[in-house]
């Protein structure tokens, strides 16, 4: 049987189910002692001390009792046959949270606190985003592995993406656990983010222990934070157990906690014991035919690929003959060389695994992320893992501009093709198939982020090519067509809400809700605006704010053609001939509008050198040289440039319109005309 997800605690907030169909919709206090139970009936035999030597400030916590720890009803008939059984000895935990809402600081925490590392070793920030572009974006893009051991109860914990674009990498690993640790901002609340996860994971059944992180901030609001919370599982149609959650109070930068925001113990002790108490052991078929379902792969130079995955039934050990399904009718045999656990923050080698816990397979060169390692005699796989559609679409084609293998290793159509239909192997969210002519690929994803990086990632392995700009996926049902929306959080500083507001008017958005943010004088802004609205407002809203704002979006579904819209009103200045621009020409074209090049840098025919202060394009000659003369009066006069305007590659990718390409190379990001397009103003 599936056990609830209830906490009874002494002064928790938690959440009475009963009200879930009353007009009253928002957690209440109460006070409630554990089932039979009463005060006087504790004494200091029951009383566990932890490993952790934090300060009892709320002593009580340790006396929680979560329903899911709570004795289990007789098993049914049909767990009989299968013979499940709970392992208690470990957690397998994945933590969630919207982008930003601090939960890899969280575990930053958690693995100090467990002594991963030693007393004197030199550790960074944000251990978990290990990968160049986390480190620089500071955002987490790929879910990373690690585990601890508290009371001796090993803990796998399974860091997630923040971001709406990496929802795939979430949606994964939801297969490996038992439940998650839901990160909120004390301020903001759940956001667009915190709504995806949580909906995935009460679709799973999973029990959740809800964290209200950053509680040490001067504007945090625990309660409306708690309320707003509590009313997402009513919207998310969450099970009365489900909705009676626990609450944790934490924060991850000081690595305190405790059940109480006022009352913060000196460490993650209370976490730790509501993790224990809360997550239910993973329910297995101990005496069952070896079954792990792969959720995700890893590529080591000496091992070649690594299948990580869950054990769900029976033993798996190093050397030993599997086969490898992907439907019963599907499969293919090989043989596990070598086994790993994952310890504290690295792999260990093991020589047996038991089902329950989660492992990397080493051997099995062929395995894709889906497919099952089962018995080789009677092995029957798992249910496939089944990802959202992709939303944006974008054209990826060889470099023909002049300066093509300039800078690059690997420019042809087959180094093109290989690479990124090898990036379907373990991206399955992402899509690929053959555009219209040899050379050119279209690339299906999440959002613009979840291709840029992508991109990003394969300029640095030396590749160089060239996109188009990102379009949306309409579908057509009953003949009309149907285009996705998303939904649009913006929070702006009140005095500049009025520009941010007429900004998405314009991009055909309607506003769903508006509210303050604390005593921060911000507001929050909630829209649902067509997907193609999103393109280059990232930009727009920035200008508009003065670069105040922060804005994010998450998918919410397909709804009619909302017509036509201009997401940019400007034009482009165009390179007029091919050569090395200089202060000259440069002077006399700033006049027309904002540059993205200075002195000095080599251009060609046809390439964007700025932005038209009208709408419609100008070709301009940015390469003019001062006419030679040998009239002595007529000097040189020093030339005031502005500072020409640095575009990423995210902005230029926002900034391209139909007729227009970005250039990618390891050292350069060039955006130009399309040749293949007649050019004609806007």
């Amino acid at each position: 049987m599936e056990m609830a997800v209830g906490i009874h605690s002494y002064v928790t907030p938690t959440v009475n189910p009963s009200h879930r169909n009353s007009s009253f919709s928002s957690p209440i206090l109460r006070t409630q002692l554990p089932v039979g139970r009463t005060l006087s009936s504790y004494s200091s035999s029951n009383i566990k001390s932890p490993s952790f030597s934090h300060s009892r400030r709320n002593p009580l916590h340790s006396f929680i009792k979560c329903s899911v720890s709570e004795a289990e009803a007789p098993e049914t008939a049909t767990e009989k046959k299968v013979a499940l059984v709970r392992r208690n000895d470990i957690r397998n935990i994945a933590i969630v949270a919207h982008v930003d809402h601090g939960k890899t600081t969280l575990v930053d925490a958690m693995l100090k606190q467990a002594k991963v590392f030693r007393d004197n070793q030199v550790v960074e920030e944000r251990i978990m985003d290990s990968n160049d572009l986390e480190r620089e974006r500071g955002i987490t893009i790929l879910s990373k592995n690690t585990s601890i051991t508290y009371k001796d109860t090993k803990m796998n914990i399974i860091d997630t993406p923040g971001h709406s674009d990496f929802g795939g990498e979430v949606e994964r690993v939801l297969n490996m656990v038992e439940g998650i640790i839901l990160v909120v901002d004390s301020v903001e609340g759940p956001m667009p983010q915190t709504r995806f996860v949580l909906k995935k994971a009460l679709e799973f059944g999973h029990a959740v222990v809800v964290v209200v992180n950053k509680i040490d901030r001067p504007s945090a609001r625990p309660e409306f934070v708690i309320n707003s919370t509590f009313e997402l599982f009513i919207e998310l149609n969450a099970s009365d157990e489900q909705c009676d959650f626990q609450a944790v109070y934490a924060s991850g930068i000081k690595g305190m906690a405790g059940l109480s925001p006022d009352n913060l113990a000196d460490d993650l002790g209370p976490l730790f014991e509501t993790i224990i108490r809360c997550i239910p052991g993973p329910k297995i078929k101990k005496d069952g035919s070896l079954q792990m379902l792969v959720t995700s792969t890893e590529y080591d130079e000496h091992k070649g690929r690594i299948a990580i995955g869950r054990l769900h039934a029976g033993v798996l050990t190093r050397g030993m003959d599997v086969r490898i399904c992907t439907t019963e009718d599907s499969c293919r045999f090989g043989k596990v060389s070598e086994l790993f656990v994952f310890e504290k923050f690295y792999r260990a080698p093991a020589e047996r695994v038991e089902a329950g816990d989660i492992c990397a397979v080493c051997g099995v060169g062929d395995v894709q992320i889906g497919e099952t390692i089962a018995d080789k005699n009677d092995g029957k796989p798992l249910p496939a893992i089944r990802v959202e559609e992709p939303t944006v679409k974008m054209a990826f084609s060889i470099n023909t501009s002049p300066f093509v293998g300039r800078e690059g290793k690997y420019v042809t159509s087959r180094n093109l093709r290989d690479r990124l239909y090898r990036e379907l192997e373990r991206n399955l969210a992402m899509k690929v198939e053959d555009g219209e002519t040899a050379d050119t690929f279209l690339v299906s994803g999440r959002g613009t982020l979840h291709l840029t990086i992508l991109i990003e990632n394969m300029r640095r392995e030396n590749f160089e090519f060239m996109v188009g700009p990102p379009k949306v996926i309409n579908k057509k049902v009953d003949d009309k067509v149907l285009e996705p929306y998303e939904i649009a959080t913006v929070e702006v500083p009140e005095v500049h809400m009025g520009s941010v507001v007429e900004l998405l008017g314009k991009r055909k958005g309607q506003m769903v809700d508006m509210q303050g943010l604390g005593s921060e004088g911000t507001t929050l802004l909630k829209y649902k605006i067509p997907t193609r609205g999103l393109l280059g407002l990232r930009n727009a809203i920035l200008t508009a704010s003065r670069g105040t704002a922060i804005l994010n979006t998450i998918f919410d579904s397909y709804g009619p053609w909302a017509g036509d819209m201009s997401t940019r009103d400007l034009g482009s200045l165009v390179a007029f001939e091919d050569g090395t621009t200089t202060s000259y020409a440069l002077a006399s074209s700033q006049e027309r509008g904002q540059l993205f090049v200075k002195p000095g840098a080599e251009v060609y025919k046809g390439q964007i050198v700025g932005i038209h202060q009208r709408p419609g394009d100008l070709s301009l000659n940015v390469c003019k040289k001062k006419a030679a003369t040998n009239v002595r009066s007529n000097k040189e006069v020093s030339v005031v440039l502005d500072t020409p305007m640095d575009y990423s590659l995210d902005d230029c990718i926002e900034y391209i319109q139909e007729d227009e390409l970005v250039e990618v190379t390891p050292k350069s990001v060039r955006m130009s005309k399309n040749p293949k397009i007649n050019r004609k103003g806007r």
